[in-house]
């Protein structure tokens, strides 16, 4: 599914792969046209090759889901079909699907996720709102690292690529060492690049069930992982267990922002619009 905004591609929304058993966003680009996310897949001489069939851009995945890894490729999310035709007003454009979790037993749960994209004074803001059931039987989501939303982003902006990258979180920790593994509102990953200064920027909801703690990297990735306690160094490893027949909700906001400099983005400003918005798309 491709997706355009002001004449040109922004983003591709993959629903089918022979190599990555799961949904993504390859491809995304902030506005002023510059990608932000690494080449999918990467290139040969210009990018780190680490990862390709696991960070190929934008992903919800789950290394644990009732015993099954769905981030690593060992089980699979199948599309089962669009239940929200993609659609394109003045303002605002998305869809929603239905997918299907697939273990070595057979079906675990279902998912069915909504995607909107608006573009907003910062930069284009994704909403993305998952939720998880199953009608059959209980399942449960696992205690690791590899759990969550992540992004990997293009290699120029990595803290690890001495161009000038940076990860921020919204108490004012920076990099890998300061928030790794810990709880914020908000984080950035962004950095100097075409000519502009340029990231995503990634907002758990403050409804979602818990809060995220952050799995970053310099290299340039980063996972928003509301499931990892002992992962985490937080205390035991712990089952977040869905009763047959409920549900279990989560949402994003994604915003993929550009700007002249770091100057010219109010992060915390985008983080209360996000608020502001997201009532529109109530669960």
């Amino acid at each position: 599914l491709i997706i355009r905004a002001e004449g040109q591609t922004i983003a591709t929304y993959v629903y089918e792969d022979a190599q990555i058993q799961r949904p993504y966003f390859s491809g995304i680009r902030a506005p002023g046209g510059v990608e932000v996310t690494r080449h999918h897949p990467p290139r040969k001489g210009i990018d780190a090759e680490d990862h390709a069939t696991m960070h190929p851009g934008l992903w919800l995945a789950f290394g644990d889901i009732s015993g099954s890894d769905f981030w690593r490729n060992k089980a699979s999310v199948k599309h089962a079909g669009f239940v929200r035709a993609p659609y394109s007003l003045e303002e605002q454009g998305g869809f929603a699907v239905l997918n299907r979790y697939i273990g070595e037993e057979g079906e675990i749960c279902r998912g069915l996720c909504s995607i909107t994209i608006l573009r907003r004074p910062a930069g284009y803001l994704m909403i993305w709102d998952s939720h998880f059931t199953s009608e059959t039987e209980s399942f449960w989501f696992g205690d690791q690292e590899e759990m969550g939303l992540g992004v990997r982003l293009a290699t120029p902006l990595a803290v690890g690529a001495g161009k000038g990258g940076r990860i921020l979180d919204d108490k004012g920790n920076v990099n890998e060492k300061q928030i790794w593994g810990k709880s914020a509102r908000w984080c950035d990953y962004a950095g100097p690049i075409g000519g502009l200064f340029a990231g995503i920027m990634v907002m758990p909801d403050p409804d979602n069930f818990g809060p995220c703690r952050w799995h970053v990297r310099d290299y340039g990735f980063m996972a928003a992982n509301p499931f990892g306690r002992k992962a985490f160094s937080l205390g035991d490893a712990h089952k977040t267990v869905v009763a047959q027949g409920e549900s279990l909700s989560l949402r994003f906001g994604i915003l993929v922002h550009s700007a002249t400099n770091e100057r010219h983005i109010d992060l915390d400003a985008a983080y209360e619009d996000y608020l502001a918005l997201r009532r529109q798309f109530s669960r």
